[in-house]
């Protein structure tokens, strides 16, 4: 089940991806010649005003294909004969309808579940936020440079910053006070803990859904940024990457742990997956690398700047290469998540 359920999760996040090239290619008049559902053999198409739609046999994501191959370039609407911005609106909208995704999905979580606040429901005694001077009922407004929304927030930063010390600015009864905390090691748990604890979920409103919502697409965000940074200075191994395997694998547990408990908690968990997928996907298509979005509009920023277009054979040189780097990364990935998971 856990695979149908991580296709169907995946899929869809992969299809509002293209969505959004899609829509602002047709937006900007752009010629799109084929917009499919899924990959491989098509098992159904059908042509309307100059561009095919197909559903194909895999249902892994879909494409937008707009023809930017150099032979095509004789029509006034390709793709590589729009304005510049017009082409960088296009290359974003994927990335951005990411976003726009996890934010709808977060909205309708939030709507479910109700919301977190980073107010302390209790302060264990002989921990640093009782040392410090925390009580509960205080609400935690920034740790260290970060701004605090919500209460995982405090936990992640936390997870990020073992044994570091931090500065905490919390407010009481509408006056703000800022104290430095030190982490204590917990022998039994095997991590740095601070001694702060949440007040659970609060029932929210169409309004505190929607602020929430956008609170806890942040909240993905950062998260994978910082993750993203800790990769690059060697403080997370390369090994922990997870592809598709490894989502697979935590769509199954999740499923197996959270059916017992019903399908709205199936759902909860679903939904939670989805939001963070859709983030994640957002943000590495941004990175400036070949081959994915935010390589391409390097390139488009660039003959913004110069008014002149990088010569297409030597984008084409980068891109390829991206593709070799790229690949090698996936089979390594791959390894990884099968010797995890099966061994």
């Amino acid at each position: 089940m856990g695979i149908i359920l991580a296709i169907i999760i995946f899929s869809f996040i992969v299809f509002f991806h293209e969505l959004g090239h899609f829509l602002l290619a047709k937006k900007n008049g752009i010629d799109v010649d084929e917009f499919a559902i899924g990959m491989g053999p098509t098992l159904y198409s059908r042509e309307y005003k100059g561009t095919r739609y197909a559903v194909r046999i895999f249902p892994i994501g879909g494409f937008c294909a707009m023809g930017e191959d150099e032979e095509a370039t004789a029509s006034p609407n390709n793709f590589n004969n729009k304005s510049v911005w017009a082409r960088i609106s296009v290359i974003a909208a994927g990335p951005v309808f990411n976003f726009i995704l996890a934010f709808i999905f977060a909205v309708i979580l939030t709507a479910m579940v109700g919301y977190d606040r980073p107010v302390a429901a209790s302060v264990e005694e002989g921990l640093p936020a009782a040392e410090a001077g925390l009580m509960a009922g205080d609400r935690i407004e920034k740790m260290g440079n970060k701004k605090i929304r919500i209460f995982r927030e405090i936990t992640i930063y936390n997870q990020f910053h073992q044994g570091e010390d931090v500065e905490i600015t919390y407010s009481r009864d509408g006056k703000e006070y800022t104290v430095m905390v030190s982490p204590k090691m917990d022998e039994e748990l095997g991590y740095y803990r601070l001694g702060i604890s949440s007040e659970g979920y609060q029932k929210a409103n169409i309004l505190k859904a929607v602020q929430y919502g956008a609170y806890s697409v942040n909240y993905w965000v950062s998260t994978t940024l910082e993750s993203l940074k800790m990769l690059v200075t060697g403080k997370v191994s390369i090994n922990n990457l997870t592809g598709p395997v490894g989502i697979v694998d935590v769509v199954e547990d999740t499923y197996q742990e959270s059916r017992n408990y019903g399908g709205f908690v199936v759902v909860v968990e679903l939904l939670n997956i989805a939001i963070m997928l859709s983030a994640n996907l957002g943000v590495m298509n941004l990175l400036p690398l070949p081959v994915l979005d935010g390589g391409r509009l390097v390139f488009l920023f660039v003959e913004a700047i110069r008014r002149k277009r990088v010569p297409p054979e030597k984008e084409g040189y980068v891109h390829m290469i991206g593709i070799a780097l790229l690949m090698a990364l996936m089979v390594f990935v791959m390894f990884n998540d099968i010797r995890r998971v099966f061994f």
